[in-house]
């Protein structure tokens, strides 16, 4: 496993980083979810194989997902200065406020365990809260040494660039990281919000890198438990289907001539984009296990190519226009 330090910082991740999303207490959002055994056993075999890097947020099964994650780690003697956690903030009351922004870390920390977190993420833009505000509030976070950096998710490129930018034109601490929506099926930012993050040098850590699964078997659908009750998969994904099996299909053609899984494919399209950490959501030790051997695939500029060349523009999925109403947890549920 090599690591590398996420961007202008001394922090080092491994190239996956587990998705925590797939922790904690069953809820109408995910039912799919792993109880606290189920995830100290994916922890732990993360841990064995070198994967240091979990991602997690305030909100996820109601805060359960940060409490598994944070009991697990303990439960298998994983030294705390040897992982890298990231949480998030935002689908919270006042979102990114300074009041909020100072009362969720507390609870974060509290819920995890630790009196600090690795890196800190605005889970997505607050419309109703001055950028100045939000900014300095994060400042505060890091100058006080509760959280070592800080990133943002799920934008559009002006609103980061506008952060970034009173960031370092104030002495701010400025985002390292970027958890954006990228992947075979969705590659909207491309456009404006990737290349603002080179500019940056600011490290990619997408979310769904396997579009929900769609990357990783053959068809659209499955009998799994998260095909058949996540709604937001089905939200993000299904209103493009005949315009992206094509793109599946492709998947499956280089997986077999490589004699490896469709999800390694997918995995090794994210790194030849220069992509740092590939968040991988797993609910099975095995997907975790596939996951890092598709470290080994190299594609070449070809294959890249070859996979890319049937991409049509998408409707914007992961940016918000607005603020969404009090209380929403989940976005583009079907």
């Amino acid at each position: 496993m090599e690591y590398k330090n996420l961007e202008n910082t001394d922090i080092k991740v491994s190239p996956l980083a587990v998705g925590c999303m797939s922790f904690g207490k069953h809820t109408d959002f995910n039912k799919w979810s792993l109880n606290y055994e189920d995830t100290k056993k994916v922890v732990q075999r993360a841990w064995e194989l070198g994967v240091n890097f979990f991602d997690t947020a305030n909100v996820y099964a109601e805060g359960t997902s940060e409490e598994y994650l944070g009991k697990a780690l303990k439960a298998n003697s994983i030294p705390r200065d040897k992982v890298v956690i990231a949480s998030k903030v935002y689908f919270n009351p006042g979102r990114l406020s300074s009041e909020a922004i100072h009362h969720e870390i507390d609870g974060t920390l509290k819920r995890l365990g630790t009196d600090y977190l690795d890196l800190y993420i605005i889970h997505r833009f607050d419309y109703d809260t001055p950028i100045s505000e939000t900014m300095e509030a994060l400042n505060d976070l890091v100058k006080s040494g509760k959280v070592r950096a800080i990133g943002a998710s799920a934008m559009y490129g002006y609103q980061f660039q506008n952060m970034q930018v009173f960031a370092k034109e104030n002495g701010l601490a400025q985002f390292q990281a970027m958890e954006d929506h990228y992947n075979l099926l969705y590659r909207e930012d491309e456009r404006e919000l990737i290349p603002i993050c080179k500019q940056y040098n600011v490290s990619l850590m997408p979310y769904s890198p396997l579009a929900g699964g769609h990357l990783a078997h053959t068809g659209w659908t499955t009998n799994t438990a998260r095909s058949k009750n996540d709604g937001t998969l089905r939200g993000k994904y299904d209103r493009m289907e005949k315009f992206d099996l094509p793109i599946v299909d492709r998947v499956h053609e280089l997986a077999e001539k490589h004699h490896v899984e469709m999800s390694e494919i997918a995995l090794a399209w994210e790194w030849a984009k220069g992509i740092t950490a590939p968040i991988v959501g797993s609910t099975k030790i095995s997907h975790l296990e596939t996951a890092v051997k598709a470290l080994n695939v190299k594609l070449t500029p070809e294959e890249v190519n070859y996979l890319d060349e049937l991409y049509v523009p998408h409707p914007i999925v992961g940016a918000i226009d607005q603020n969404p109403p009090a209380g929403t947890v989940v976005l583009d549920k079907k």
